[in-house]
């Protein structure tokens, strides 16, 4: 089982991205389940919401302690809540920000920045980065295939947003997918 935990701040999206990423890993062939975590129920609050991945059904119900994967929603989180906490080693860790990194990875983790809210604003005309981390974590690890993504993306938004969504998340697996090779 692979699983994967998304740190975000309410009202950014955090819970849609889980629920996509796993819609389109279930189109791909695997077993999905995404489900978030509330603190204090308000808009900017820290969030987290979780996909686990299997190729047989999956019968485990708690969060996610020992994440293959995170998506860092919001870079400032990291000054506050260890994003890092439990992630296993030959995991990947991806960080929406147009900075470079001054905080510490764990040994063996991969880490891939990506300004993912320059991306948002030019595409969709606001800072919400959530399909733009969702195309740049199909480019990052191959869980779910882009035109799964792709697909789930047309089927929650109505047309032009997800034409737009689709877009934004285009533009991220593209960037990713460039910076790997």
């Amino acid at each position: 089982m692979r699983e994967l935990r998304i740190h975000g701040r309410g009202g950014q999206g955090s819970v849609t991205a889980a629920e996509l990423i796993a819609v389109a890993a279930f189109e791909g062939g695997v077993f999905a389940q995404a489900f978030p975590a509330f603190g204090v129920e308000r808009r900017g609050a820290p969030v987290q919401a979780f996909v686990r991945f299997d190729d047989k059904k999956i019968r485990k119900r708690s969060q996610v302690y020992e994440p293959d994967y995170i998506i860092v929603q919001d870079s400032t989180l990291i000054k506050d809540v260890n994003v890092f906490l439990g992630v296993k080693k030959g995991g990947i860790v991806i960080v929406n920000t147009e900075k470079v990194p001054d905080y510490t990875v764990p040994e063996g983790v991969k880490l891939i920045t990506i300004d993912a809210t320059s991306i948002a604003l030019n595409v969709l005309g606001l800072p919400i980065t959530n399909t733009s981390l969702m195309g740049a974590f199909a480019a990052a690890t191959g869980e779910i295939k882009f035109a799964a993504l792709e697909h789930a993306l047309n089927h929650r938004f109505p047309k032009e947003l997800a034409a737009k969504n689709i877009e934004a998340a285009r533009q991220a697996f593209n960037t990713v997918k460039g910076a790997a090779a």
